[in-house]
């Protein structure tokens, strides 16, 4: 089997490096690749770059994911995250390949407080959601055997996170203000990436699977909450922070250009019964993370 990886260097694209490899043989491109085109920039590119590989399956790691730009580049945003998807999907359908593909709970609006689920209505309340939501259409559209699926507050070791910036901010300030009224669930590329791999492998043997699942680490929390965790587990490591108050604050004190979805816990039950999965809780990853980061600063 032969997988062309998109987006090799991003936070899931360097977790499926990994993930995938026991698979086959993998192509792993990014936007700066010269052999072959990586940029989901370059549509044209993208096409000749399928059509001369003709890989088995197309993982598309790669996206336009600066949500506050989004609102001023509204073209370059739907280049990236819908119109080069289509060419993706219709690239792979011509093959009769499989195409994986990563959307948001950015699609809906992010109201209520109940997990949302692959069936609910969409809504984006950004250019980004919309964006992302026009990539996931193009895909149902075009390529049969796909699987797309839908995560939420992505973070990983590599490069900065939520938890790299708390820190931060937690040795240079004795008071810190957290938005306590957007609700989620932190999840690790790492394992967004497992979870990829081992529903390739089952896919592929079931082409019924093809389809959109949420996936998202299980439990929830607010970011004020998330980041109390994060300094109670650097504090028990022993590691001493300038922080002396942590106070809750609302979104509605920290405009953004893009609206923000208050409401972003995603209903996993799809994907648990459909790949036979139990998918853990958020606190065991990001605890993990912090493991790491804690070495890295020894």
């Amino acid at each position: 089997m032969h997988i062309l990886l998109l987006g090799k260097n991003g936070q899931v694209g360097w977790e499926l490096q990994r993930s995938l490899a026991p698979l086959g043989k993998l192509t792993a491109l990014d936007r700066h690749a010269t052999d072959y085109c990586g940029d989901l920039a370059n549509p044209e590119g993208l096409a000749k770059t399928i059509r001369a590989l003709k890989p088995d399956v197309i993982v598309n790691a790669a996206a336009y994911t600066a949500v506050d730009k989004a609102e001023s580049e509204a073209g370059q945003a739907r280049q990236i995250n819908a119109d080069s998807v289509a060419v993706l999907a219709r690239e792979a359908e011509a093959l009769g390949a499989w195409l994986v593909h990563y959307s948001t709970d950015y699609v809906f609006n992010g109201e209520g407080e109940q997990p949302w689920r692959e069936t609910d209505a969409t809504d984006p309340l950004n250019i980004y959601g919309a964006t992302k939501l026009a990539g996931e259409q193009a895909i149902q559209r075009h390529c049969s055997r796909h699987l797309i699926f839908r995560t939420s507050w992505v973070y990983a070791v590599r490069g900065n996170n939520f938890a790299k910036t708390m820190l931060r901010l937690a040795g240079e300030r004795s008071e810190l203000g957290v938005i306590n009224d957007q609700i989620g669930a932190p999840t690790g590329a790492e394992l967004i990436a497992d979870v990829t791999a081992h529903a390739l492998y089952r896919a592929m043997a079931q082409p019924e699977l093809a389809d959109l699942y949420h996936l998202a680490a299980a439990g929830e929390t607010s970011w004020y909450d998330y980041a109390a965790f994060v300094f109670e587990q650097a504090r028990q490591s022993g590691i001493e922070l300038t922080l002396q108050q942590l106070n809750p604050i609302p979104a509605s004190s920290y405009p953004t250009p893009a609206l923000r979805p208050s409401n972003s816990r995603l209903n996993c039950h799809k994907l648990e019964t459909s790949f036979g999965l139990q998918l853990p809780h958020w606190r065991q990853g990001v605890a993990r993370m912090l493991n790491e980061i804690m070495e890295q600063k020894q």
